[in-house]
């Protein structure tokens, strides 16, 4: 197997679905705008790039038909740059990325790009016609449950409080807001937000560049997240702690996309590249539909035992926070959550979700594992860590990781 090695990771702001920046800007111009900044920042022409597989968790309309080669086109490739769609719900973006690792190291492509785009204001969850199969819904419809009702399962299972979910939930909150003040978001692309507005009758589209993630709440409180209903609860009346899981202490729906140029060894040399790092496995497991959330739980360990690796040997983590109470189960089988050093926003030794996760920065499905890695990589850089993980749960049940080793 050849050396591959990632180059260059960016990604787009999150913006909040429905009253975000980009609640009007296509998915389409989100992608096009973090590929045309990953090639920028590469140094490289867009003729170099063989291939695009972009992760999409909801495939279909304005970001359906092939997406990937699609953006290919709109982006102003050449028509020899091929595309493809991978979709792997929450891990469709970190796929797309192992996918292309595997294509350079098996020799069958030098150049290529990983992305994750999803616009959930366009697209709803779910996508616009969802049909589950009826038969297999009445005998067990465990795989179609609702992601908020997995996640009040973890919770009522695994003992996990309301009063720990929103401890997750603020110090998410505060993480990202002294990002955002101390400008530690290197990987942000400056996106084009677009909006349709109408004067006298005629309707006007216009422009403003987004440079931050409008999700994130600097004024989040324990005493204002301890106020919010259970998000879930009428859903499944039968849950004994009547929804512990709540908007405050769940991941926010969201628009962005994020991309990441992956090239072999002679790539690196013929165009005088740099590299950031290199995946030295990827892994995904399984788990009980209904109790989606505890995935990583499952997949870190995979990953590692097949890295060589031990979880003390990571310096850095990004475990998605899909939903609190889920990112505690997991980081309670990890043991990286009673050391709370290790995760709050008031420690200077965290080492997991060091800026914020999903909880304050958002979780655009099928973007999130490409998102995830453009944030680990500015982070590696950064504090200059050998090893960092990103893993994220996925819905159906399963649980998907991988280990990055910085050059």
């Amino acid at each position: 197997m050849r050396d591959a090695y990632i180059v260059e990771s960016v990604r787009t702001p999150g913006c909040r679905r429905g009253k975000g920046a980009f609640a009007q800007t296509r998915p389409e111009d989100l992608l096009k705008t973090v590929l045309d900044g990953l090639i920028e920042r590469a140094g490289i022409d867009k003729a170099e790039v063989e291939d695009i597989l972009v992760g999409c968790a909801f495939p279909e309309a304005e970001q359906g038909l092939n997406f990937g080669r699609v953006i290919a086109q709109l982006a102003k490739f050449p028509d020899s740059t091929c595309g493809a769609t991978v979709n792997r719900f929450c891990a469709s973006g970190l796929e797309a990325i192992a996918l292309q690792f595997m294509r350079v190291q098996t020799g069958w492509c030098d150049v290529a790009i990983g992305a994750g785009c999803e616009s959930m204001t366009i697209v709803p969850m779910g996508g616009n016609l969802p049909r589950p199969h009826p038969d297999w819904a009445k005998e067990n419809p465990d795989v179609y449950t609702s992601m908020g009702i997995t996640a009040e399962n973890v919770a009522r299972r695994y003992n996990i409080t309301r009063e720990m979910q929103d401890e997750v939930a603020y110090h998410s909150n505060m993480k990202a807001a002294n990002a955002q003040k101390n400008k530690l978001f290197t990987e942000i692309i400056p996106t084009p937000a677009y909006k349709w507005v109408e004067k006298d009758g005629m309707w006007t589209k216009t422009m403003k560049m987004q440079d931050f993630d409008d999700g994130v709440r600097a004024e989040t409180t324990m005493e204002g997240l301890a106020k919010l209903k259970g998000a879930f609860a009428s859903a499944n009346p039968w849950v004994p702690n009547q929804g512990s899981v709540t908007a405050g202490n769940s991941s926010q729906t969201t628009d962005g996309a994020a991309a990441t140029l992956i090239v072999s060894e002679e790539a690196l040399k013929r165009l005088n590249l740099k590299p950031i790092a290199r995946v030295v496995c990827y892994a995904v497991a399984g788990c009980k539909a209904d109790e989606m959330g505890v995935g990583p739980a499952y997949a870190v360990p995979k990953a590692l035992k097949m890295a060589g690796l031990k979880v003390e040997d990571i310096n850095i983590w990004e475990l998605n926070e899909a939903f609190a109470s889920q990112f505690i189960y997991c980081a309670q089988k990890l043991g990286l959550y009673d050391d709370k050093s290790l995760w709050s926003s008031e420690s200077d030794k965290r080492i997991i979700n060091v800026n914020g996760g999903a909880i304050a920065l958002g979780h655009p499905l099928g973007c999130t594992g490409a998102k995830l890695c453009a944030q680990l990589m500015a982070q590696m850089k950064a504090r200059k860590a050998k090893y960092g993980v990103e893993s994220m749960c996925i819905g159906g049940g399963m649980g998907a990781a991988a280990v990055f080793e910085l050059c």
